[in-house]
């Protein structure tokens, strides 16, 4: 990873106006990834979006950060569910095309 992906956490932090100590509970329950290198800590660029998000949800939302690791792990099993659900829509109806042309289906419910 090159060091114009990463972002000094402090840097995040005065931004932001969080303290690194929220970062690193983050980063202890596995929710984002801190790179130390000399000494500092630092963050992928990519990770900026959900840091930002985490954020707002413990200091707006007065979310603790194992309240923020379970709504986390809710809303991603939450997309899969929707994805999954899209997919399997998109098969039924292309099954129910090609049958359609020529079968009649029954659905039972």
């Amino acid at each position: 990873m090159s060091s114009d992906q990463l972002i000094p956490a402090g840097e995040f932090c005065t931004f932001h106006r969080v303290e690194l100590a929220f970062l690193q509970n983050l980063h202890d329950s596995g929710l984002i990834a801190l790179t130390i290198h000399d000494g500092a800590f630092f963050l992928d660029a990519e990770q900026l979006v959900a840091v930002e998000k985490f954020a707002r949800w413990h200091y707006e939302l007065a979310i603790n950060p194992e309240g923020i690791e379970a709504l986390s792990h809710v809303l991603e099993r939450l997309d899969q569910l929707l994805a999954e659900n899209q997919r399997l829509h998109n098969r039924l109806r292309r099954w129910e095309n090609t049958s359609a042309s020529g079968t009649t289906l029954e659905y039972e419910l």
